[in-house]
Protein backbone atom coordinates (compact mmCIF):
# COMPACT_ATOMS: atom_id res chain seq x y z
CA UNK A 1 0.00 0.00 0.00
CA UNK A 2 1.35 3.87 -0.64
CA UNK A 3 2.17 5.41 2.14
CA UNK A 4 0.24 8.61 2.43
CA UNK A 5 -2.72 7.05 0.29
CA UNK A 6 -5.84 5.15 1.94
CA UNK A 7 -2.66 3.07 4.29
CA UNK A 8 -5.68 1.07 5.60
CA UNK A 9 -7.75 0.27 2.58
CA UNK A 10 -7.34 -3.82 2.17
CA UNK A 11 -6.88 -3.17 -1.78
CA UNK A 12 -7.49 -7.22 -2.16
CA UNK A 13 -6.12 -8.25 0.85
CA UNK A 14 -5.39 -11.78 0.91
CA UNK A 15 -8.07 -11.93 4.06
CA UNK A 16 -10.66 -10.74 1.38
CA UNK A 17 -13.08 -13.37 -0.56
CA UNK A 18 -11.71 -13.52 -3.78
CA UNK A 19 -14.72 -12.47 -5.83
CA UNK A 20 -14.50 -9.15 -3.97
CA UNK A 21 -11.15 -8.46 -4.83
CA UNK A 22 -11.85 -6.77 -8.14
CA UNK A 23 -14.32 -4.97 -6.88
CA UNK A 24 -12.17 -3.37 -4.34
CA UNK A 25 -9.60 -2.78 -7.18
CA UNK A 26 -12.22 -0.55 -9.14
CA UNK A 27 -13.29 1.31 -6.04
CA UNK A 28 -9.49 2.26 -4.77
CA UNK A 29 -8.91 3.27 -8.50
CA UNK A 30 -11.52 5.71 -8.51
CA UNK A 31 -10.08 6.84 -4.94
CA UNK A 32 -6.50 7.28 -5.47
CA UNK A 33 -6.68 8.68 -8.62
CA UNK A 34 -9.16 10.97 -7.34
CA UNK A 35 -7.15 11.59 -4.20
CA UNK A 36 -4.38 12.45 -6.61
CA UNK A 37 -5.94 15.00 -8.44
CA UNK A 38 -5.90 17.03 -5.57
CA UNK A 39 -2.65 16.59 -4.16
CA UNK A 40 -0.24 15.55 -6.31
CA UNK A 41 1.65 17.19 -9.05
CA UNK A 42 1.95 20.97 -9.09
CA UNK A 43 -1.62 22.13 -10.95
CA UNK A 44 -3.34 25.50 -9.19
CA UNK A 45 -6.40 25.11 -7.45
CA UNK A 46 -8.56 25.56 -10.25
CA UNK A 47 -7.22 23.16 -12.10
CA UNK A 48 -7.54 20.71 -9.85
CA UNK A 49 -11.35 21.62 -8.63
CA UNK A 50 -12.42 21.21 -12.71
CA UNK A 51 -10.58 17.93 -12.64
CA UNK A 52 -12.55 16.60 -9.65
CA UNK A 53 -15.73 18.21 -11.07
CA UNK A 54 -15.25 16.09 -14.10
CA UNK A 55 -15.23 13.09 -11.74
CA UNK A 56 -18.15 14.16 -10.24
CA UNK A 57 -20.12 14.37 -13.15
CA UNK A 58 -19.29 11.11 -14.30
CA UNK A 59 -20.58 10.08 -10.91
CA UNK A 60 -23.89 12.01 -11.39
CA UNK A 61 -24.22 10.12 -15.51
CA UNK A 62 -24.52 6.66 -13.85
CA UNK A 63 -27.16 8.44 -10.95
CA UNK A 64 -28.66 9.17 -14.16
CA UNK A 65 -28.73 5.82 -15.84
CA UNK A 66 -25.95 7.32 -18.43
CA UNK A 67 -23.36 5.38 -19.44
CA UNK A 68 -19.87 6.96 -18.08
CA UNK A 69 -17.57 8.24 -20.57
CA UNK A 70 -14.45 7.16 -19.50
CA UNK A 71 -12.89 3.24 -18.87
CA UNK A 72 -12.53 3.75 -14.73
CA UNK A 73 -16.31 5.11 -14.54
CA UNK A 74 -17.97 2.23 -16.85
CA UNK A 75 -16.01 -0.64 -14.40
CA UNK A 76 -17.07 1.75 -11.27
CA UNK A 77 -20.88 1.48 -12.57
CA UNK A 78 -20.88 -2.02 -12.91
CA UNK A 79 -19.08 -2.43 -9.62
CA UNK A 80 -21.88 -0.72 -8.16
CA UNK A 81 -24.57 -2.01 -10.09
CA UNK A 82 -23.39 -5.41 -9.29
CA UNK A 83 -23.40 -4.82 -5.58
CA UNK A 84 -25.92 -2.66 -5.26
CA UNK A 85 -24.09 0.11 -4.27
CA UNK A 86 -24.80 3.76 -3.97
CA UNK A 87 -22.70 6.45 -5.17
CA UNK A 88 -23.67 8.84 -2.35
CA UNK A 89 -19.88 7.43 -0.45
CA UNK A 90 -18.15 8.34 -3.75
CA UNK A 91 -19.28 11.44 -3.97
CA UNK A 92 -18.08 12.57 0.04
CA UNK A 93 -15.11 11.49 -0.53
CA UNK A 94 -14.90 13.56 -3.90
CA UNK A 95 -16.39 16.39 -1.43
CA UNK A 96 -13.26 15.86 0.92
CA UNK A 97 -10.77 16.17 -1.80
CA UNK A 98 -12.38 19.35 -2.96
CA UNK A 99 -11.79 20.49 0.53
CA UNK A 100 -8.10 19.58 0.55
CA UNK A 101 -7.77 21.82 -2.30
CA UNK A 102 -8.76 24.97 -0.63
CA UNK A 103 -8.78 24.09 3.23
CA UNK A 104 -5.83 23.62 5.21
CA UNK A 105 -6.41 24.56 8.82
CA UNK A 106 -9.31 23.31 10.73
CA UNK A 107 -10.83 25.22 13.73
CA UNK A 108 -11.77 22.63 15.60
CA UNK A 109 -12.07 18.85 16.18
CA UNK A 110 -15.71 18.76 15.54
CA UNK A 111 -14.53 20.24 12.22
CA UNK A 112 -11.41 17.33 11.58
CA UNK A 113 -14.34 15.20 12.35
CA UNK A 114 -16.48 16.37 9.87
CA UNK A 115 -13.60 15.95 7.11
CA UNK A 116 -13.20 12.63 8.07
CA UNK A 117 -16.78 11.73 7.56
CA UNK A 118 -16.23 12.45 4.20
CA UNK A 119 -12.59 11.46 3.04
CA UNK A 120 -12.76 8.63 5.37
CA UNK A 121 -16.29 6.86 6.71
CA UNK A 122 -17.32 6.58 3.09
CA UNK A 123 -14.39 3.54 2.87
CA UNK A 124 -15.63 1.74 5.80
CA UNK A 125 -19.24 2.07 4.68
CA UNK A 126 -18.49 0.74 1.09
CA UNK A 127 -16.89 -2.62 2.41
CA UNK A 128 -19.85 -2.67 4.46
CA UNK A 129 -21.87 -2.56 1.40
CA UNK A 130 -20.08 -5.11 -0.28
CA UNK A 131 -20.41 -7.41 2.69
CA UNK A 132 -24.28 -6.55 3.02
CA UNK A 133 -23.40 -5.30 6.38
CA UNK A 134 -24.32 -1.47 5.73
CA UNK A 135 -27.00 -1.31 9.00
CA UNK A 136 -26.58 0.19 12.17
CA UNK A 137 -25.35 -0.13 14.68
CA UNK A 138 -22.04 -1.80 11.99
CA UNK A 139 -22.41 1.76 10.19
CA UNK A 140 -21.41 4.01 13.16
CA UNK A 141 -18.90 1.50 14.78
CA UNK A 142 -17.30 1.66 10.98
CA UNK A 143 -17.54 5.75 10.74
CA UNK A 144 -15.57 5.85 14.24
CA UNK A 145 -13.11 2.90 12.90
CA UNK A 146 -12.56 4.82 9.74
CA UNK A 147 -12.16 8.12 11.38
CA UNK A 148 -9.35 6.96 13.83
CA UNK A 149 -7.53 5.86 11.05
CA UNK A 150 -7.72 8.96 9.45
CA UNK A 151 -6.71 10.87 12.36
CA UNK A 152 -3.62 8.45 12.79
CA UNK A 153 -2.50 9.09 9.65
CA UNK A 154 -2.36 12.77 10.59
CA UNK A 155 -0.59 12.40 13.64
CA UNK A 156 2.03 10.04 11.38
CA UNK A 157 2.34 12.85 9.12
CA UNK A 158 2.16 16.25 10.74
CA UNK A 159 5.44 16.90 8.81
CA UNK A 160 4.99 15.55 5.16
CA UNK A 161 1.69 17.33 5.57
CA UNK A 162 3.45 21.24 6.73
CA UNK A 163 5.71 20.29 3.67
CA UNK A 164 2.09 20.94 1.57
CA UNK A 165 1.18 23.70 3.75
CA UNK A 166 -1.28 21.58 5.38
CA UNK A 167 -1.88 21.45 9.46
CA UNK A 168 -4.93 18.99 10.34
CA UNK A 169 -4.13 19.38 14.21
CA UNK A 170 -7.29 21.29 15.54
CA UNK A 171 -6.13 24.95 16.14
CA UNK A 172 -8.57 24.68 19.09
CA UNK A 173 -6.14 22.20 20.21
CA UNK A 174 -2.46 23.95 19.20
CA UNK A 175 -3.98 27.00 21.60
CA UNK A 176 -4.99 24.75 24.31
CA UNK A 177 -1.61 23.51 24.69
CA UNK A 178 0.52 26.56 23.64
CA UNK A 179 1.73 25.16 20.56
CA UNK A 180 2.50 27.75 17.75
CA UNK A 181 2.85 26.47 13.94
CA UNK A 182 6.21 28.45 14.07
CA UNK A 183 7.22 25.07 16.31
CA UNK A 184 5.81 22.24 13.77
CA UNK A 185 7.93 23.89 10.92
CA UNK A 186 11.48 24.01 12.91
CA UNK A 187 10.45 20.26 14.48
CA UNK A 188 10.29 21.56 17.91
CA UNK A 189 9.70 18.66 20.22
CA UNK A 190 9.28 19.76 23.86
CA UNK A 191 7.31 19.27 26.96
CA UNK A 192 4.47 21.36 25.69
CA UNK A 193 4.39 19.61 21.97
CA UNK A 194 4.15 15.83 24.21
CA UNK A 195 1.51 17.06 26.24
CA UNK A 196 -0.02 17.81 22.85
CA UNK A 197 0.72 14.84 21.10
CA UNK A 198 -0.52 12.91 24.32
CA UNK A 199 -4.01 14.08 24.18
CA UNK A 200 -4.56 13.56 20.18
CA UNK A 201 -3.44 10.09 20.77
CA UNK A 202 -5.83 9.45 23.98
CA UNK A 203 -8.25 10.76 22.15
CA UNK A 204 -7.80 8.85 19.22
CA UNK A 205 -7.10 5.52 20.71
CA UNK A 206 -10.47 5.90 22.37
CA UNK A 207 -12.77 6.68 19.13
CA UNK A 208 -11.03 3.73 17.66
CA UNK A 209 -11.79 1.58 20.98
CA UNK A 210 -15.10 2.78 20.15
CA UNK A 211 -15.60 1.27 16.93
CA UNK A 212 -13.63 -2.02 17.77
CA UNK A 213 -16.75 -4.32 18.03
CA UNK A 214 -17.55 -4.83 14.80
CA UNK A 215 -14.09 -6.55 14.43
CA UNK A 216 -15.86 -9.03 16.66
CA UNK A 217 -19.38 -8.73 14.61
CA UNK A 218 -18.31 -9.30 11.35
CA UNK A 219 -18.20 -12.77 9.56
CA UNK A 220 -15.63 -14.75 8.88
CA UNK A 221 -12.34 -13.18 6.84
CA UNK A 222 -13.75 -9.79 7.08
CA UNK A 223 -13.68 -10.16 10.68
CA UNK A 224 -9.92 -11.02 10.91
CA UNK A 225 -9.20 -8.19 8.45
CA UNK A 226 -10.79 -5.93 10.65
CA UNK A 227 -9.08 -7.16 13.70
CA UNK A 228 -5.73 -6.34 12.15
CA UNK A 229 -6.87 -2.87 10.56
CA UNK A 230 -8.00 -2.03 14.42
CA UNK A 231 -5.07 -3.51 15.28
CA UNK A 232 -2.58 -2.05 13.60
CA UNK A 233 -4.23 1.57 13.89
CA UNK A 234 -3.66 1.28 18.07
CA UNK A 235 0.11 -0.46 17.09
CA UNK A 236 0.55 3.39 15.19
CA UNK A 237 -0.95 4.98 18.06
CA UNK A 238 1.58 3.23 20.65
CA UNK A 239 4.70 3.48 18.30
CA UNK A 240 4.31 7.48 18.54
CA UNK A 241 4.41 7.50 22.03
CA UNK A 242 7.49 5.21 22.10
CA UNK A 243 9.21 7.42 19.80
CA UNK A 244 8.08 10.62 22.56
CA UNK A 245 5.82 11.82 19.84
CA UNK A 246 8.88 12.80 17.60
CA UNK A 247 6.90 12.03 14.26
CA UNK A 248 9.59 15.10 12.86
CA UNK A 249 12.33 12.46 12.89
CA UNK A 250 10.75 8.95 13.65
CA UNK A 251 7.88 8.39 11.52
CA UNK A 252 5.89 5.23 12.54
CA UNK A 253 5.05 2.64 10.67
CA UNK A 254 4.69 -1.01 10.51
CA UNK A 255 6.95 -3.78 9.94
CA UNK A 256 7.12 -7.42 9.78
CA UNK A 257 7.87 -7.91 13.27
CA UNK A 258 4.87 -5.55 14.03
CA UNK A 259 2.19 -7.11 11.69
CA UNK A 260 3.26 -11.00 13.39
CA UNK A 261 2.61 -9.08 16.79
CA UNK A 262 -0.56 -8.18 15.19
CA UNK A 263 -1.56 -11.89 14.22
CA UNK A 264 -1.06 -13.03 17.67
CA UNK A 265 -2.76 -10.35 19.37
CA UNK A 266 -5.44 -10.29 16.79
CA UNK A 267 -6.23 -14.08 18.07
CA UNK A 268 -7.15 -12.55 21.61
CA UNK A 269 -8.35 -9.36 20.49
CA UNK A 270 -8.13 -7.38 23.47
CA UNK A 271 -8.61 -3.28 22.71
Amino acid sequence: MPNQHYENFPVASPLLPAHLRASVRVIYAFARSADDLADEGDAPPDVRLAALKAYSTELNRIDAGEPPQTDLFDQLADTLQRHGLATRPLHDLLSAFSQDVVQTRYPTFEALLDYCARSANPVGRIMLGLFKQDQPPHLDHSDAICSALQIINFLQDVAIDWDKARVYLPQEDLHRFGVSEQQIADAEVDARWRALMAFEVDRTRQLMRSGAQLALDMPGRFGWELRLIVLGGLRILEKIEAVGFDVFRHRPTLNKRDWLLLGWRALRFVV
